[in-house]
């Protein structure tokens, strides 16, 4: 069945209008009707079964009916990933939401080979994903941010697993193993890697957990997708089966 994110308040009973890209993509491209269902959610209030109304060329309206699924989180998880081209971007923004990441944060590095993102086109993609994956909620991204800043407000109660190509950290297996559950984040760096700099700074914070994800050299959205399945693998859903 359909899934939709929807930015309105839901309950029993309720009447929601779609945005018009919305409505055009129920009606037109999937052709549904006066009295088709989809499944409807926002992030707050859990999975709804919705009917499809009053169907017109300006857009269509919603009924809402019963909550199929109560509101759940997924684990404490972000993705902090340097700027990378647009396309690789977009790929890892779109398996982070696939892969269970609460936030993902785009931070710029010494080496960052992109100058900028369209936050709220990665945004889409977010929920787009979100849509297909059956998460209640959507992952959010944040606005690019330099590395040293980001670190500097970093609360330190939020373990970063920093993935280390310099070839001496640990096996990322090894590192998580024993590791506390709480809140973490993943750091993935550019094409280039961090800047030896960055490594040292990395390296001196006692909240940063350096880790090596393997013999060969991975680029950013291979790194960031192996990373964040590790993790999940140990210290995420995926342990309890949800």
């Amino acid at each position: 069945m359909i899934r939709l994110f929807v930015t309105a308040d839901l309950a029993g009973g309720a009447q929601i209008a779609p945005t018009p890209d919305q409505a055009r993509y129920l009606t037109t491209v999937m052709r549904l009707g006066s009295g088709d269902d989809l499944l409807v959610f926002n992030g707050r209030d859990g999975e709804w079964l919705a009917t499809v109304r009053e169907v017109s060329k300006r857009g269509c309206t919603l009924e809402i009916g019963e909550r199929t699924r109560a509101q759940a989180a997924p684990p404490d998880l972000d993705l902090v990933v340097a700027l990378v081209k647009r396309a690789r971007l977009e790929t890892i923004v779109e398996k982070a939401a696939e892969l269970g990441a609460r936030r993902v944060r785009l931070a710029i590095t010494r080496r960052t080979n992109a100058d900028h993102a369209k936050v709220e086109r990665l945004a889409a993609i977010a929920a787009e994903a979100a849509e297909q994956t059956g998460r209640l909620d959507v992952p959010q991204v944040l606005a690019p941010e330099k590395l040293e800043r980001l670190l500097a407000d970093w609360d330190p109660a939020r373990r970063l697993m920093f993935c280390d190509e310099g070839g001496d950290a640990r096996p990322v297996l090894e590192a998580l193993s024993g590791a506390p559950p709480g809140p973490w984040a993943v750091l993935i760096g550019p094409e280039g890697g961090f800047a030896p700099e960055e490594r040292d700074l990395l390296r001196g914070l006692d909240f940063v957990t350096p880790v090596n994800l393997g013999p060969r050299i991975l680029r950013a959205d291979t790194a960031a997708i192996s990373a964040l399945t590790l993790w999940q693998a140990v210290l995420g859903d995926w342990t309890r089966g949800a």
